[in-house]
């Protein structure tokens, strides 16, 4: 008898936020090649399987969209937490509403969607992956906003892990470097080749980089792993 695929998610559900294309959209896409039925929650939700047009910054929302979700079945066995913008400049320069517009969708949206789901997920386990960021470790000129949010996304990782550890459910952490995705599009040339060069590969990575670590968070392989972050760089 061949032996169990430890990466075989058949039968368990698992919610992405920010679903409909980059890291997002890898994720849905592997973790249903690997038998998840997923729930693509994004604010222009995509046509990838089931699919859920949700604004993760609105707490009401969220809860309101657990509460459905529960209902039809789909309570969630994983959650990934990749919801995330940029509004970059100068610390000097900063407005306030890119500081509270970034810190709402980044660090607020991961706070709704673990608490919504923790009832949900406290008597079976599961696993939450937030996607935080290697900026959130090491910090980024223009990016003060965003390193913070990602920052405290790892620490709100670590302590989820310790409070949700009782109820088996595995809090773990994701920090890329920089990604080939439309968020980056944008980023000048300069900048772009800067991080190249800090690569040690001598490439960026792709979005599927970053959903095979989280596939690995989200899997039996990882079973014993919790309140960590697993840099993709």
């Amino acid at each position: 008898m061949a032996p169990a695929d430890p990466l075989d998610l058949s039968g368990r559900v698992a919610w992405v936020t920010g679903a409909s294309r980059g890291i997002g959209l890898a994720c849905v896409q592997l973790l249903q090649a690997h038998g998840a039925t997923v729930v693509a929650l994004d604010l222009l939700p995509g046509a990838t399987g089931r699919a859920l047009a949700l604004d993760v910054a609105d707490s009401r929302a969220v809860n309101e969209a657990a509460a459905r979700l529960a209902a039809e079945g789909l309570t969630p066995d994983v959650l990934v937490n990749n919801a995330g913008i940029t509004r970059d400049a100068m610390l000097w320069k900063l407005r306030d509403e890119d500081w509270s517009t970034v810190m709402r969708v980044n660090l607020d949206g991961a706070f709704h969607l673990t608490r919504a789901c923790t009832p949900l997920m406290r008597q079976k386990g599961g696993s939450i992956v937030n996607v935080a960021s290697i900026n959130g470790e090491r910090g980024k000129f223009g990016q003060s906003n965003y390193c913070a949010s990602k920052a405290a996304l790892i620490g709100f990782t670590k302590a989820s892990a310790r409070e949700l550890g009782r109820f088996g459910i595995r809090v773990n952490a994701v920090a890329p470097g920089m990604v080939e995705t439309a968020m980056t599009e944008s980023v000048p040339q300069e900048a772009r080749q800067r991080a190249l060069d800090e690569t040690l590969l001598g490439r960026l990575a792709q979005p599927t980089d970053i959903a095979n670590a989280v596939l690995f968070l989200c899997s039996r392989l990882s079973g014993h792993v919790t309140g960590q972050v697993l840099r993709v760089d």
